[in-house]
């Protein structure tokens, strides 16, 4: 494995880089806001797993395909910010009854969260990217283990802290949340709020020049 000193330097970085706000923990909030803390949870395990994919990725070197065929990653984003625009205009369009509950969503929101969250991390290239880009600095080419291996310790590692940032996301915002599900209209402007999210990141993500 990696030196001790670039183990250490390792560690603080992917700290920095995790807890910095970004796509991933604003997409838990907003499953959060919509359907629930639990529904947050389970965005977040889809996140985590959906990661797992982009590690090995990392491993066996597909992700440089996006910089090889730079008309699959623009292909790839642009689907993508279509699924995530997707998803919030369905929780805008989502019914809500008069007792202020929502039937439709909360009967399978941990579920539609899980597989949609892993769908939307599977379709993030830039995501790829950053593992292409970041994991290759803590690599060391002289270690016992081989480099592939190397990629799967590294990538694993980011993808759990990654994943501990969008947990404690989903507390936050479930905490800010909690007192106002009691009211039908509190929990329709939280619906339409993380629909809005949703849309601004599937938005953004369109936009992104790289």
């Amino acid at each position: 494995m990696p030196s001790t000193e670039l183990l250490i330097a390792f560690f603080v970085t992917t700290a920095i880089f995790a807890y910095i706000p970004g796509p991933a923990m604003l997409y838990a909030a907003a499953q959060t806001m919509a359907r629930g803390r639990w529904s947050g949870l389970t965005a977040a395990l889809g996140i985590h797993l959906g990661g797992y994919v982009h590690v090995l990725a990392a491993a066996t070197g597909l992700s440089v395909l996006f910089h090889a065929v730079p008309p699959l990653y623009m292909a790839v984003k642009l689907v993508g910010a279509l699924y995530l625009i997707w998803l919030g205009v369905s929780l805008f369009r989502a019914k809500i009854q008069g007792n202020g509950t929502l039937p439709a969503i909360e009967r399978k929101s941990a579920r539609r969260a899980f597989f949609e969250s892993i769908t939307v991390e599977v379709l993030n290239p830039k995501t790829a990217i950053f593992f292409m880009a970041f994991l290759p600095q803590f690599i060391d080419f002289s270690a016992t283990f081989p480099v592939w291996l190397q990629f799967v310790v590294l990538g694993t590692v980011v993808n759990l802290m990654f994943s501990s940032a969008d947990i404690v996301c989903v507390f936050l915002a479930g905490a800010m949340i909690a007192r106002l599900r009691r009211s039908g209209r509190a929990q329709r402007l939280m619906q339409r709020a993380g629909g809005a999210v949703l849309v601004g990141l599937g938005v953004h993500v369109a936009l992104q020049k790289s």
